[in-house]
């Protein structure tokens, strides 16, 4: 083995050691090709595509709706509980693979309810994994129930009230609330009155903003749904008195780099901002994303952005004690796997004493 290899190799078990989170997950966004193949066979679903290599070679997409797109496309073949509970299983054993303990997954009821799968259907397959694995591992997970920012805050509504009557059976699983899809045109205003109502419910908040949209989206995320945490944000640094705010209030993001490279957020990954919001002293978080389609999962996701950006081995320890403070977990979850985490580091791993709690 060459000294490169073996310092990859080296790398890899290091950040694979790190009990992490992940908190920008959307479950629909893990379905690999074999995995649509092998539901669209069951379920008698026909698809556009020859082979699980032409699906794959689909996967070249020039900006975020030419990705919604396949992304729809490819939640066409999810109609039964087991589909949902076998889509949420796989990627809970790969990130279980990649070091996380704890997994903060978004779903998107309105795409299945739209094609006539019960909201029960989706709720029980996606919790059914989660307890499974909660039993079987020790791995906790939660579901941030996420709203689709195309449609109207009417049909917000609508998905939500659809979905309270099962909140009692889920509680142990469900935990907040997002907002994802296209922000173009969708801005967090749209969603102001539903989210109030979401706060009135005692649901944790998040939301996408400062993708593709401007700055100014994260600012309003902030005042007007008054979300916990924002999902992308890497936009916030056109704004240098929103950064202020981000550092101060130590406001997390949850940063996912290689779907910003696959969907052209950024041209290079070694142009990505997080390294450099991260030394700003903001609670930056690492994350996969859609990492079927965006070509990683949360370990691709460390080690390309470690060789891009030079992260150092501090710098990626912080980035993992960051997903575990901006996590939902009870706060003594949080202090074990913290302590986990700085105990793996050694007696040279500082306590910030900054932490979001």
């Amino acid at each position: 083995m060459t000294s490169t290899a073996a310092s990859t190799t080296e790398l890899e078990n290091f950040v694979r050691s790190l009990p992490k989170a992940e908190l920008h997950l959307h479950i629909e966004g893990t379905l690999e090709p074999e995995l649509i193949f092998a539901l669209a066979a069951r379920n008698g679903v026909a698809l556009p595509y020859a082979s699980v290599q032409a699906l794959r070679a689909a996967y070249q997409f020039t900006n975020l709706q030419s990705f919604l797109d396949l992304y729809y496309a490819g939640a066409s073949v999810l109609l039964a509980e087991r589909d949902f509970y076998d889509m949420t299983m796989a990627y809970l054993r790969r990130a279980q693979a990649d070091g996380v303990v704890h997994a903060e997954i978004m779903f998107d009821p309105q795409t299945h309810t739209v094609r006539g799968v019960p909201m029960e259907t989706v709720f029980a397959g996606i919790a059914r994994a989660l307890r499974e694995m909660r039993d079987t591992t020790g791995m906790s997970g939660c579901l941030l129930m996420s709203f689709l920012r195309h449609l109207s805050e009417q049909d917000a509504f609508d998905t939500l009230d659809a979905a309270l009557p099962l909140r009692a059976q889920y509680a142990d699983v469900w935990t907040g609330i997002g907002l994802d899809s296209g922000e173009r045109g969708n801005p967090p205003e749209k969603f102001q009155r539903v989210y109030a109502r979401c706060r009135e419910l005692g649901f944790r908040l998040v939301a996408h903003a400062g993708e593709e949209g401007p700055a100014a989206y994260v600012r309003d995320a902030l005042d007007l749904l008054h979300v916990e945490r924002i999902d992308h944000g890497v936009r916030s640094e056109d704004d240098p008195a929103l950064i202020q705010r981000l550092r101060e209030q130590r406001i997390p993001l949850t940063v996912c780099p290689l779907s910003n490279l696959k969907l052209c957020v950024v041209d290079s990954l070694n142009q990505h901002n997080l390294a450099r919001l991260l030394r700003q002293g903001l609670c930056i978080t690492i994350n996969s994303d859609d990492p079927a389609y965006f070509g990683g999962y949360l370990l691709e996701n460390y080690l390309a952005s470690a060789k891009a950006l030079n992260l150092s081995r501090e710098e990626l320890a912080t980035l993992a004690e960051n997903s575990l403070h901006a996590s939902f977990l009870p706060a003594a979850r949080k202090q074990e796997l913290v302590q986990r985490l700085r105990d793996g580091m050694g007696p040279a791993r500082p306590n910030r004493g900054d932490e979001p709690a």
